[in-house]
């Protein structure tokens, strides 16, 4: 009676030497398979080993930008997985050139089938290089507002105040037409539109818009906050007032309380803001009066 375990030895043996398919004149086998798979696991281990001891024990004490730390995370890992899959490869002795020619087959094949894939791949890189956006950045894109909180390699994730995460192909973050709030100097300027009735006194209107921006503790000393008068308009005086906030992320916050301020100084100094109107205006034709006589 044949030895069970000698039986399953050797049924294991024939199949991890099967070959499965040929690159060029190597013979690709179930254990190269497992020797390639197992180096790219190792890989994607010591990425996350590396990226977690540099986070905790160099970027958080040298304290530099969130999105320059999160890009140089990223091409670490990248750089890692690309030298493991380059490992398991020449482990199962897999020539260069065929590499060289697979990739070339690849790229046709993308170049011809994949070029949206292939654009928004090519945007993730240079956000992650370049980086005109990054990582905590405050944008405006098509009329949506949010936070970039990743950025990876064909899409990005912008969440808005409400909490909804937005996915953005990463070609629209280059391609078209977007308010970066936070690139450069992160303070921004809000705008405040005000009217008061015909008859109010503008001095007093001037004074009350500067000392609710000074009372603020959202808003900037410096620049200093200053009003506009605008306009003569339909029903009422238009008046604008502009002040700084440090960041964006606190711009409707500040619009907010300067406006419930504002609606108090007014009622305080008695100023009134008017409501649109129009007065109507009925005139009975000659013609009609005679016939009514």
């Amino acid at each position: 009676m044949p030895d069970d375990s000698s039986f399953w030895e050797s049924l294991d043996y024939y199949y991890s030497d099967v070959v499965l398919f040929h690159i060029q004149d190597v013979g690709i086998t179930v254990s190269h398979l497992v020797v390639a798979l197992f180096s790219v696991l190792v890989s994607l281990i010591i990425s996350s080993l590396v990226r977690t001891v540099l986070q905790k024990n160099v970027f958080n004490k040298m304290k530099i930008d969130k999105g320059v730390e999160y890009a140089m995370l990223k091409v670490i890992h990248y750089l890692i997985l690309i030298l493991g899959i380059f490992i398991g490869l020449q482990s199962i002795n897999i020539p260069l050139g065929a590499l060289v020619g697979l990739f070339a087959v690849v790229g046709v094949g993308i170049g011809f089938g994949l070029q949206n894939l292939t654009s928004n791949f090519t945007s993730g890189m240079i956000l992650l290089f370049e980086r005109p956006v990054k990582v905590g950045d405050r944008l405006e894109l098509n009329g949506v507002w949010g936070d970039v909180v990743r950025i990876n390699l064909r899409t990005s994730i912008i969440k808005t105040p409400d909490d909804i995460s937005i996915i953005v192909p990463n070609s629209k973050l280059l391609d078209e037409y977007v308010i970066n709030y936070s690139f450069g100097n992160p303070r921004t300027r809000i705008h405040v539109p005000v009217g008061v009735a015909y008859g109010s006194d503008v001095k007093l209107v001037s004074e009350i818009l500067m000392g609710v921006a000074a009372e603020n503790d959202r808003i900037l000393k410096t620049p200093t906050p200053k009003v506009w008068f605008r306009e003569f308009g339909d029903s009422a005086l238009n008046f604008e007032l502009l002040c700084w906030v440090p960041s964006a992320e606190r711009k409707y916050d500040a619009i907010s309380d300067l406006n419930f301020a504002i609606d108090a100084a007014f009622r305080k100094h008695g100023v009134q803001i008017p409501f649109p109107q129009r007065d109507l205006h009925i005139r009975s034709s000659e013609v009609s009066l005679g016939r009514e006589g």
